[in-house]
């Protein structure tokens, strides 16, 4: 397994559900993907757990000979573009021998049990295919474990929320922090979850500090200063809040920032923010498409008049 799904990623619910008179092991992670365990599926499917490791992590290509290709072709119906069939959690929750838990999105459990139903034939397979396919799968572990998907979108707000009321800025200036705020609510009202993992204005503050040193432009506008930024008791940031001096930068250098903004950052550099976040599963990768419309700027329609 590559080395690079090896990623820490928090369980918000991981539990034993009786479907059918069998016991499978699903759940939530962080980023909202439901799941079944390897255990878990391997059971839906009616094969062994040897059987269903011999699949590797990484998913084939189409093309691919045999049952790789086979597999390749639903997982491509399904809309699944990751190229591991499951992320490892290392969070010390035991699973069989192991200390990890290997966790199989939705897609790719219901791709299994399509394999394993149609093309091998496994009753097993075919019957749960049948339940969890009418309930849809992301519904049925969504209720089976009591997770409720608005939920993380609630606590992102409240973070976002608190972190600005304990950041005003002095008149003269504006922080990045501030003026990003309507980026930052339209990715989270699109499914990103913010929190003391996913700082998008500490990205933005950063490459536009560079921008600013590289085009000296407080010899065009005044200097920028380094002013207290103050992060929420909870994060666990806030440690160093004594310690915390992002720039604020003076006002009249706010219409270039805000161009900078929508022509550049937006466009060349949360993208790669985006898929650096889906690789650290911070975020599905289906999502980064949703999320960079979400912030794309707006404009005003053809044929609109100004005064």
């Amino acid at each position: 397994m590559s080395e690079t799904n090896q990623l820490s990623l928090k369980l918000e619910v991981f539990r034993s559900v009786e479907v059918e008179g069998l016991t499978i092991e699903m759940g939530v992670l962080q980023d909202g993907t439901p799941f079944l365990s390897g255990r878990g599926l391997a059971k839906a499917c009616g094969i062994s757990n040897s059987t269903l490791v011999e699949w590797g992590g990484l998913t084939p290509n189409l093309g691919d000979s045999l049952r790789a290709g086979k597999m390749a072709e639903i997982l491509a119906a399904h809309e699944y573009k990751s190229e591991y069939f499951f992320i490892r959690v290392p969070n010390g929750i035991q699973f069989g021998k192991e200390a990890t838990i290997s966790a199989y999105p939705d897609a790719v459990c219901m791709a299994f049990l399509e394999y394993y139903a149609f093309e091998v034939g496994r009753k097993e397979a075919l019957q749960n295919f049948r339940i969890l396919g009418r309930s849809q799968l992301r519904n049925f572990i969504y209720k089976a474990t009591g997770y409720n998907p608005g939920q993380a979108s609630l606590s992102s707000w409240q973070k976002f929320h608190d972190r600005l009321l304990l950041n005003p800025v002095p008149t003269g200036y504006f922080s990045i922090f501030q003026e990003t705020a309507s980026v930052v609510l339209n990715a989270i009202r699109s499914g990103l979850i913010v929190d003391e993992h996913t700082v998008p204005d500490g990205s933005i503050g950063s490459i536009w500090g560079r921008y600013w040193a590289s085009n000296r432009l407080d010899e065009k506008y005044g200097k920028r200063l380094r002013y207290r930024h103050m992060y929420p008791s909870y994060f666990p940031q806030s440690r160093a809040n004594d310690r915390i001096q992002p720039f604020i930068y003076p006002s009249t250098a706010l219409e270039e920032f805000r161009k900078w903004l929508d022509q550049e950052y937006i466009l060349n550099n949360f993208p790669s923010y985006l898929r650096r976040k889906a690789k650290e599963r911070a975020i599905s990768p289906s999502q980064v498409t949703n999320l960079l419309q979400a912030v794309k700027p707006l404009e005003l329609p053809r044929g609109s008049r100004t005064a």
